[in-house]
């Protein structure tokens, strides 16, 4: 009965996204924003009113503010980049997170803020001998009565039908006279209605608090992708199952299994994971998903990717010849030798994802998986197996490889959002182990005492060390794209039905290109880890993952430069901006969606796109 209760508040939350991506095929990064500040407004309400008025008043006055917003945001924002890129969009949405993370805690603080009991919920019945309280049968009801509301309205209404055939074909439904931006306002209204109503719902069981967008992001996630993306039932179906699967592993506790203790209680923290990654190996769509219908028109044309030029050779020489000239700053800023590490790790990080992600077409939310096998490559050999400075860090990237390999092996014959879902799980199943595994990585601590050996015990020797690296890893990469792998890479991403017609074997292919983009992942992993001194799980949060997404977006992901360029954009922008306010998400937010907005292409792109006009 637990798992029935967080299946109606997980359905709550991943029913408005499934709406929006079925329709506007945007990845909403800012739903689990709109679920937290669902919390904190029926908070404010509850508190303020008191009562019924202020208690279930409130839950409603959330769900019609949460309305208004969504539609605000549909059209101010989204409406101007639907002809981008579906992953660029994803941008713009990732720093409406960034915004409304610091707009909550400049309005409702820092603290965790609980809410009071549903009037009228506030006892508990007994069930077999057990008490279990009223709201969570409200909500075990609750859930069930807003799938049908939802199914009527989706089967038995005309706004439902348009909704159900732009989903299936949203070209088509423009051909026949529809007009597309009305739909599109209504549905994503609806679906940020529906997570202030979940976000409302929750706070008597919760406190509402700043953590909440990530995580009800990554639930949201979960539950849409397992379900099939456009699924309403297999929303709830999908929500019911993890919620369950969940319930069972605290219910189980600690079992002993041939002589071995086990701790089921500890799976709750990657149980949805696995479950996607099961089903997504065995149903590539989701348990009641199926193949989104193609868009008729022909996205924009990408030009070929050419070698660089005179001119891009000489700017290259010149930004090489700065960066050697770093150290010689360091007299007057010691600081400056740090971001330049931390500028040339995030290069090599954004690199590695462009590769698969730009050239390749395999869009990874979890690339933080072999930058942290990498960290934790490096560290353990270091400590643990006596590894020197210099085999640790020729090593690690072995390491990341080998996860890569692995996860690659069934990442590769999914696509679009189901692959990114795909490596997000098992990003998180990863992060989940290191977490836990206390004897070996130190839990939650991690490792401690990493630090580069004579001579590069140096600060400028050590980025010398990390420059030259870096420099290799890029070239590296770039020279495979130039090679018939890397136009066979593209041939595979653009058109892979003729591709396999021509005899390129595209699933092999790609797994490949997995594998080296994992390594070279897990050579800015080993390097981190040597310039930080120790490492922790949040190496392979997806928090780092998103980062290097965004920085490979920024840049572009259709130009070999778009990570040169995006990379140190974020990283120094992150930077400056922490140093000057303590509300320095919201300014980044504000900065990102400025550049998204006069960069459509990202920064390289748009650039690129300029210079061969004037050229013209």
């Amino acid at each position: 009965m637990n798992g029935l209760a967080n299946a109606s508040s997980l359905f709550f939350l991943s029913a408005g996204l499934s709406l929006i991506f079925g329709v506007t095929r945007i990845v909403n990064m800012a739903h689990g924003s709109l679920y937290m500040l669902g919390a904190y407004i029926a908070y404010t309400c509850a508190t303020s009113l008191g009562g019924v008025l202020g208690f279930w008043g409130g839950v409603l006055a959330t769900a019609a503010a949460l309305a208004l917003l969504g539609a605000l945001i549909e059209i101010a924002l989204l409406r101007r980049i639907y002809h981008a890129a579906e992953l660029f969009q994803l941008l713009a949405t990732f720093a409406l997170v960034l915004l409304l993370s610091d707009v909550v805690a400049a309005l409702w603080g820092v603290e965790d803020l609980l809410g009071p009991r549903a009037p009228g919920l506030r006892g508990s019945v007994e069930i077999l001998g057990r008490q279990f309280p009223e709201y969570d049968l409200f909500l075990l009801v609750v859930g069930p009565v807003v799938l049908v509301g939802l199914h009527l309205l989706l089967t038995r209404t005309r706004w439902g039908t348009l909704v159900r055939a732009a989903t299936q074909d949203r070209d088509m439904v423009a051909a026949l006279g529809v007009d597309q931006a009305k739909l599109f306002t209504a549905v994503f209204a609806l679906g940020a209605a529906l997570a202030g109503l979940g976000g409302a719902l929750e706070t008597p069981r919760q406190p509402a608090n700043l953590g909440m967008d990530l995580s009800a992001l990554g639930d949201a996630f979960v539950v849409v992708v397992v379900g099939g993306m456009g699924s309403i039932p297999g929303a709830y179906v999908a929500a019911l199952l993890i919620a369950e699967i969940k319930a069972i592993c605290i219910g189980l506790g600690t079992q002993t299994i041939a002589g071995i203790p086990f701790n089921f209680s500890k799976l709750t923290l990657v149980a949805e994971f696995i479950v996607m990654a099961v089903v997504l190996i065995a149903r590539p769509y989701g348990l009641l998903g199926r193949a989104q219908g193609m868009p008729r028109h022909a996205a924009a044309i990408q030009d070929p990717i050419e070698p660089a030029g005179r001119r891009a050779r000489l700017l290259a020489l010149a930004v090489l010849a700065a960066l050697l000239c770093v150290p010689l700053l360091a007299k007057a800023s010691p600081y400056t030798l740090v971001l330049g590490i931390d500028v040339l790790i995030a290069v090599l990080f954004a690199a590695s994802l462009h590769f698969i992600a730009g050239p390749g077409g395999m869009h990874s939310f979890g690339h933080a998986a072999y930058f942290g096998l990498g960290c934790y490559g490096a560290g353990l050999l270091l400590k643990l197996a006596g590894f020197p400075m210099a085999g640790a860090i020729a090593a690690a990237p072995l390491v990341a490889a080998l996860g890569a390999a692995i996860f690659g092996w069934f990442a590769v014959r999914l696509s679009g959002v189901y692959l990114a879902m795909l490596t997000l799980a098992f990003a998180q199943i990863v992060w989940a182990i290191v977490f836990q595994w206390e004897a070996l990585t130190g839990g939650s601590n991690g490792v401690l005492g990493i630090w580069p050996t004579a001579p590069f015990n140096s600060a400028w020797v050590y980025y010398l060390l990390v420059l030259a690296l870096t420099l290799a890893g890029v070239l590296a990469m770039r020279r495979i794209l130039f090679s018939p792998f890397g136009y066979a890479m593209r041939a595979g991403r653009d058109s892979p039905l003729r591709a396999e017609a021509t005899g390129i074997a595209v699933l092999k292919v790609h797994w490949i290109a997995f594998i080296i983009a994992g390594t070279v992942c897990g050579l800015a992993g080993a390097l981190f880890a040597f310039a930080k001194g120790g490492i922790s799980p949040e190496t392979i949060h997806v928090s780092r993952s998103i980062d290097g997404l965004v920085m490979v977006l920024l840049g572009g992901m259709h130009e070999l430069a778009g990570p040169l360029v995006g990379a140190p954009v974020f990283t120094l922008l992150q930077d400056s901006v922490m140093r000057q306010t303590p509300y320095w998400r919201g300014v980044l937010g504000v900065v990102i969606l400025a550049l998204v907005l006069v960069f459509p292409m990202g920064i390289a792109g748009t650039i690129a796109g300029w210079a061969k006009r004037v050229a013209r």
